[in-house]
């Protein structure tokens, strides 16, 4: 089969006192697959193409993803998830979150679909039932060729108050050189606060464990207690053979100030992330 170098897929994120689970539905070349993260483990399920389908409501073979929710029939030796989960109060950000660079021929473009959202509903996972009702949900997208061969993502909406954070820092191929740049949304109490590299935002620090940036009066501190997490296949040229690794419910400290005042200041438990150096 001839390979096109292009990949796309769909993060899937949901959390409640039921547990933790991310579900990520996808083509690339090779074939279609549906990820699945817990906090316990990670699972792979290859599709053949034919059965990936995204004109009204993406579907992967007995999997269907949309707005609305998710259903999912996966029956596999290694896996076996069944359920529904459903979405209302989808909370978009304004505008493209990529801004000027999705103008730009790039690697890899990002979007944000719901920063937060309220879920219901429950699957079974291996005989093991997860309720996610009153649960908040997160969905974001890629596509292109290529994940960066370096960066750091982080995602929470597991705050006491009314808050769902989303930052990364990337290093990323331009114009025959690489250049390192970032994309955060801070959503809290109804505002969206954008920091990015289009908008002037300098990353300060970006190293395992730890992300700081700051744009102007705005600081975004991120210390993450992370542990090596659960194995992904991640896109190189279009192909899933690059190995990443994502916790997917870790401890994490957020501070957020504005001018020397503080916005939020919060360690979350069950925050999402990944660092690839």
């Amino acid at each position: 089969m001839r390979s096109s170098g292009y990949f796309e897929g769909w993060y899937h994120k949901h959390q409640a006192r039921g547990g933790s689970l991310a579900v990520i539905p996808g083509r690339a070349d090779g074939g279609a697959f549906v990820q699945v993260v817990t906090d316990n483990g990670s699972y792979n399920i290859s599709y053949p193409l034919s059965e990936y389908d995204r004109r009204d409501v993406l579907t992967v073979g007995g999997n269907r993803f949309s707005r609305s929710g998710v259903t999912l029939g996966i029956s596999r030796p290694e896996l076996t998830l069944t359920g529904e989960i459903r979405y209302t109060d989808l909370t978009p950000i304004r505008g493209d979150i990529m801004g000027p660079f999705r103008f730009i021929p790039m690697e890899c473009r990002h979007e944000i679909v719901s920063m937060r959202h309220r879920l219901t509903g429950s699957v079974l996972l291996n005989g093991n039932t997860l309720d996610f009702s009153d649960g908040i949900g997160y969905i974001e997208s890629d596509r292109g060729r290529s994940f960066p061969d370096a960066y750091a993502w982080v995602h929470c909406n597991s705050f006491e108050g009314d808050a769902s954070i989303v930052a990364s820092a990337a290093r990323i191929p331009f114009c025959g050189g690489r250049f390192w740049g970032c994309i955060c949304v801070v959503w809290l109490n109804g505002r969206e606060y954008r920091l990015a590299t289009y908008r002037g935002a300098k990353i300060r620090r970006c190293e395992p464990g730890i992300l700081e940036l700051r744009q102007g009066k705005y600081r975004l501190t991120v210390t993450a207690d992370t542990h090596d997490g659960q194995p992904l296949a991640a896109p190189s040229l279009g192909a899933m053979d690059r190995v990443i690794y994502e916790d997917l419910s870790c401890p994490a400290r957020f501070r957020f100030t504005e001018g020397g005042h503080v916005l939020l200041d919060e360690t979350s438990a069950h925050t999402s992330y990944e660092y690839v150096g």
